[in-house]
């Protein structure tokens, strides 16, 4: 008798979105790999090489399951673009930040009445505690990921 193995994985094709990454740097390059491997979709907007950079967002046309990452908080557009993008459809937006930042940023937007602020994560990320680039990418891509499935990401294992 042979006994089928259930695998803990689906071969089936979710319906992931894409993750749109604002602009090139050392975490959106790692977020692409990580992201890519995966099996998300990736759109790098990078205004060094494409000369479009963050105000090209809009023609990204984004949909429910998008995830939206500003991978530099300095960008000239990034306050802008971060309104955009929690007015979107987008299902998760991110930014990179400190935390001190962070509760700056999410203060001025809860007074300007901003929509869409259940979606934004900043800082970016799980709290794994990783400070390289690698290690930053893989904590953004595992959230997106979890809250793609309706999961806040924490462990696995049930203490």
């Amino acid at each position: 008798m042979t006994t089928t193995r259930e695998q803990p994985w689906s071969d089936d094709d979710p319906t992931a979105g894409r993750v749109v990454l604002l602009t090139r740097n050392p975490i959106a390059e790692a977020i692409d790999s990580i992201a890519t491997t995966a099996g998300r979709s990736v759109v790098l907007l990078d205004e060094d090489t494409d000369g479009r950079g963050v105000a090209a967002l809009g023609q990204v046309g984004l949909r429910a399951g998008d995830a939206v990452v500003l991978c530099d908080h300095d960008a000239p557009d990034a306050p802008r673009v971060l309104r955009d993008a929690l007015a979107s459809s987008a299902s998760y937006v991110a930014m990179m930040a400190s935390r001190r930042r962070a509760t700056g940023l999410l203060e001025e937007l809860e007074q300007e009445g901003a929509p869409g602020l259940e979606k934004l994560h900043v800082p970016a990320g799980l709290d794994t505690g990783g400070k390289a680039p690698g290690e930053i990418a893989l904590s953004v891509v595992a959230e997106i990921v979890a809250t793609s499935y309706g999961r806040g990401g924490g462990p696995m294992r049930r203490d």
